[in-house]
């Protein structure tokens, strides 16, 4: 089939300032052949409305109510709506390229099933973008130029929630949107990587990803950092940790406490160690802090890397290369 069907799925709440731009990015695609599965989550603005009536001139868009509460609900609903053999989605605040729907299709239709088609994106606010997400852009597109979206996982959410399509099927046999677990593109993206679904590389923007103030992503407690850490720690345990190797945490600020919590909690045996002097020697929940030297006289490790830092990042990368350490089966980096 040269131009299967596309289904966008979008929840939307309160976003009567950019939904009607969003929906008119989707009209405008080269790519004609899609159904729009929108679901309304309990909005009390009149956003609505707007959708309604465009959806009155088009009926590729569908327009739902959601019968739960929340993002996932409203996802699983609108997937269980859809019918088409691409899925995609799509957040309503958000701008599509106008070719975004044909270049996603046209790279997943060339690979084959059991790939996700990615592509880079821009963000944009009305306030001017501050640096944590502009470094956050470079970085994702950085890994989307390649096809290595999965090679800095445990770090951040390597493929943009709003800027991935894939095979129905392959969304069914990894579970589609059924895992209630918040933050739910970041649990995707983790279970794209648990089917092994190869990553396609993409050097094109194809799409405008806004920013402001009162953002879900910003404003809700399901995308808070305490949600991040045990969601990649989980991962981390059941896909990359080594049992045969020593586990050892690098770092004793907030997320290093967190792990060596968690672990302890797991019964689970680890080392930790950090390059803070002020930490080196002490006891910490029954266990004693050594300088991050000591990792030289470990046989057969593997870390979990706290250390935050960018410069300290790049200095811990060299020391791991100087000794022969690779990434994820040796280290890997949590932030």
């Amino acid at each position: 089939m040269q131009n299967p069907l596309i289904s966008i799925l979008i929840p939307f709440k309160n976003t009567e300032e950019f939904i009607v731009d969003c929906l008119e990015s989707i009209i405008k695609q080269s790519y004609t052949n899609w159904e729009l599965l929108i679901v309304d989550d309990n909005s009390t603005d009149s956003s609505f409305s707007m959708v309604e009536t465009m959806a009155q001139h088009d009926d590729r868009i569908k327009l739902f109510k959601n019968s739960g509460s929340g993002i996932i609900d409203a996802l699983k609903l609108a997937f269980n709506q859809s019918t088409g053999e691409l899925i995609t989605r799509m957040d309503s605040d958000d701008i599509m390229r106008q070719n975004k729907l044909k270049i996603l299709s046209n790279n997943l239709l060339t690979y084959g099933k059991q790939h996700v088609a990615v592509g880079m994106v821009n963000y944009f606010s009305a306030e001017g973008i501050k640096a944590g997400y502009k470094s956050y852009e470079i970085w994702l597109n950085g890994l989307t130029k390649n096809g290595t979206n999965y090679s800095e996982i445990y770090k951040e959410c390597v493929i943009p929630s709003p800027c991935w399509m894939i095979h129905r099927e392959d969304l069914i046999s990894c579970n589609a949107f059924e895992p209630n677990r918040y933050p739910e593109d970041y649990d995707l993206a983790f279970r794209f990587y648990k089917h092994r679904y190869k990553c396609i590389p993409c050097d094109v923007v194809l799409h405008d990803w806004r920013d402001y103030s009162h953002r879900t992503s910003r404003t809700n407690e399901h995308y808070a950092e305490n949600h991040f850490i045990p969601l990649k720690l989980d991962y981390f345990l059941e896909l990359d940790y080594k049992p045969e190797k020593t586990l050892v945490v690098w770092g004793a600020g907030h997320k290093g406490k967190f792990i060596a919590k968690s672990l302890i909690e797991k019964n689970m045996a680890f080392e930790w160690i950090c390059d803070n002097p002020k930490k080196i020697g002490r006891d910490i929940y029954g266990k004693i802090l050594s300088p991050f030297n000591c990792l030289e006289t470990i046989e057969n490790t593997q870390s979990i890397i706290t250390v935050a830092n960018k410069t300290a990042q790049t200095e811990i990368r060299d020391y791991m290369d100087k000794l022969n350490m690779k990434s994820i089966s040796d280290y890997v980096f949590f932030c």
